[in-house]
């Protein structure tokens, strides 16, 4: 496997600053660090999200936030983390993900987490980001994070319990990481090369290797 850093995005949905929600960002991409040469950018909504709150269209966005944007299309993965606000994640989280181009997350893996009160909102993983990132026909890995307010001493992560879930997920998502690179890795050497992509039937039906689209 490539040693090429692995371009890691993450977006942090909560407007304030500190808060439990970039906190547990920190934490998740930390422990990924140990398992993965990483290059990491964050993008925080208390930050940027004044620069785009009340825009409508993208050609309208701040230099800045079609940066951010960017960066997101860009990313060998994405984590988002949103804090649980109306049962649902953050109005200024779901905008910025409006604001990405249609088809540019296809196949990118995807890292969810939130954060709430209590336990009683962790299936915001599965009933709202879940859903939101299958739209875009991107790989969310198969455990999400979700943290609730006694996981954390003063904004950092505090609990042995989350650090072990999210290393769960990363271990659980690690293999669809690594497929994802050495699929995008034989994309670039294939276009690089001029030649035309084969996927051989017989092989898909036979199962022994999961083949992706080519988009």
């Amino acid at each position: 496997m490539t040693t090429k850093p692995l371009d890691v995005v993450a977006v942090v949905g909560s407007l304030h600053a500190p808060s439990k929600t970039a906190a547990l960002i920190d934490a998740i991409v930390d422990r990924l660090g140990t398992q993965l040469p990483v290059d990491v950018h964050v993008i925080r909504l208390a930050e940027v999200g004044p620069a785009f709150a009340g825009t409508l269209r993208r050609d309208q966005l701040p230099e800045s936030v079609e940066l951010e944007l960017r960066a997101i299309e860009r990313a060998d993965l994405l984590v988002v983390a949103t804090p649980v606000y109306r049962a649902s994640f953050t109005g200024l989280f779901k905008h910025l993900f409006d604001f990405v181009e249609q088809y540019a997350l296809v196949d990118t893996p995807v890292l969810l987490a939130a954060t709430g009160g209590s336990e009683r909102h962790a299936l915001i993983l599965e009933h709202q980001l879940r859903p939101l990132f299958g739209f875009f026909q991107a790989v969310t890995l198969p455990l999400g994070v979700y943290a609730h307010d006694s996981d954390f001493v003063d904004y950092r992560v505090a609990s042995p319990l989350l650090f072990e879930r999210i290393d769960n997920a990363i271990r659980r998502g690690l293999p669809l990481i690594r497929s994802s690179l050495a699929e995008q890795a034989r994309i670039e050497r294939t276009l690089e090369a001029g030649t035309e992509p084969v996927v051989e039937p017989a092989q898909v039906l036979a199962g022994a290797q999961p083949v992706r689209l080519y988009t």
